[in-house]
């Protein structure tokens, strides 16, 4: 009996004890569950906000069409076969803010090479080789810094847009394609 009944204790001791490494084990997989899909989630949000989000969303509610008189004689000129436009300028005034968002809504593709953007100070920054696609967009920052397909730098050491003033973008050619009043 004295044999039986250490027997039956070393069986259970070995079932709690195959019951407490099972839940190591299970709370070992949760614990890397959890650090996978924090992981691949964070990738996703990072690799969604440097691709999209950025350029399609703006932080501050567009402005209407410039419609003073000087705007106004500006864009008499303005050539709307093109479908780009200004969308946005955000952070006038504060040069690491500054940013200029230029988007095509055409259905084709569009070269901006050599278009230029300027403000009415004569300040201009010219595009390099750079595509457009259907709905796509490119940020014009006014600080320094690298270029991407979505991100340009004018690298320029002061604020250049200030409230009221108007952005002109011009092709190639100089035609005028599109004018932003600030807000």
């Amino acid at each position: 009996m004295g044999l039986a009944l250490l027997a039956m204790t070393f069986h259970l001791d070995c079932a709690i004890i195959r019951t407490i490494m099972d839940r190591r084990k299970l709370f070992q997989y949760l614990l890397l569950n959890i650090f996978v899909s924090a992981s691949v989630t964070g990738a996703i949000l990072f690799w969604y906000d440097r691709n999209y989000r950025a350029v399609s969303q703006s932080s501050v509610q567009q402005a209407a069409p410039a419609g003073s008189d000087a705007a106004s004689a500006a864009s008499a000129d303005l050539q709307t076969d093109i479908p780009v436009k200004i969308s946005s300028v955000v952070g006038a005034g504060t040069l690491t803010s500054e940013i200029v968002v230029v988007k095509f809504e055409g259905e084709n593709q569009l070269e901006l090479a050599a278009w230029q953007l300027k403000d009415e100070n004569g300040n201009t920054f010219t595009f390099p080789k750079l595509t457009l696609y259907p709905n796509g967009a490119v940020q014009v920052h006014t600080v320094s810094g690298t270029d991407t397909v979505i991100d340009l730098y004018w690298g320029i050491g002061d604020a250049v847009w200030s409230s009221g003033e108007n952005a002109r973008l011009f092709d190639s050619q100089g035609n005028l394609r599109a004018v932003y009043r600030v807000p």
